[in-house]
C-alpha cells in the first residue's frame, strides 16, 4: 500500500489514478500533459507509437504500474499488439520495428539514463533513419515526462495490480476516453 493514506481503497484506484485522486489539483495538469503527449493529433507518430515510448521508458525505470498500463494501451493501438510491445521491451535491436522508431526508442532510453546521454551520434542516427525535429522533440519530452510519472508512482508506492486484465480494461478506457477523463 502507498506510503501515504490516500483516504480510499487503493485497489479501486490503483497507480497514478489513486495519487491524482488524492491530489486533484495536480491531476488536471498531469493528465493534460499525458493527453497532449500521447493522444493529441500528431503528423507522424501515432498514439500507439507514443504509448510504446512511454511503456519502454517505464520498463527501463522498472515502474510496474506504468509499464503494464502503457504496454496495454500501446498494444491496444498497434496492429501487432501485445507481441510487438513485448518484443520491443525484451530486445529492441531484434524487435520488428522500423529503423526510425528504433532510433527514437534508443533516444528515449538515453533520456531515461539522463538528459545528457542523448548524444549527437544518437540524434544523427535518428535523422539518418528519417526522424524529424518534431519527432525528436516529442520523444525526448515523452521519455522525460515518464521518468517523472514513474518516480511519482513508485516514490509513493502506489498500488500496482498484478492481474493483466486490470490494465487491459484501463487501456480500453484510455483509448476511448483519453487521459483528461481521469
Amino acid at each position: 500500500m502507498a506510503h501515504i493514506d490516500l483516504g480510499f481503497d487503493e485497489r479501486q484506484h490503483p497507480g497514478i489514478r489513486g495519487l491524482t485522486r488524492f491530489r486533484p489539483e495536480t491531476a488536471g495538469p498531469l493528465n493534460a500533459l499525458a493527453e497532449t503527449l500521447l493522444r493529441a493529433p500528431h503528423p507522424t507518430l501515432g498514439p500507439g507509437e507514443r504509448e510504446l515510448i512511454a511503456a519502454y521508458v517505464s520498463g527501463l525505470n522498472d515502474c510496474g504500474f506504468c509499464r503494464a498500463s502503457h504496454s496495454a494501451t500501446a498494444a491496444a493501438q498497434l496492429p501487432a499488439g501485445r507481441s510487438l510491445v513485448e518484443q520491443v521491451r525484451a530486445d529492441l535491436d531484434a524487435a520488428p520495428v522500423g529503423e526510425k522508431l528504433r532510433a527514437l526508442l534508443r533516444i528515449a532510453a538515453a533520456v531515461q539514463r539522463g538528459g545528457r546521454e542523448v548524444t549527437a551520434e544518437l540524434v544523427d542516427a535518428a535523422r539518418a533513419a528519417g526522424t524529424t525535429d518534431l519527432e525528436l522533440h516529442d520523444t525526448v519530452l515523452i521519455a522525460a515526462a515518464f521518468c517523472m510519472y514513474n518516480r511519482y508512482v513508485d516514490g509513493l508506492a502506489a498500488f500496482t495490480p498484478e492481474d493483466p486484465r486490470a490494465y487491459e480494461m484501463g487501456a480500453r478506457h484510455l483509448v476511448e476516453h483519453g487521459y483528461a477523463a481521469g
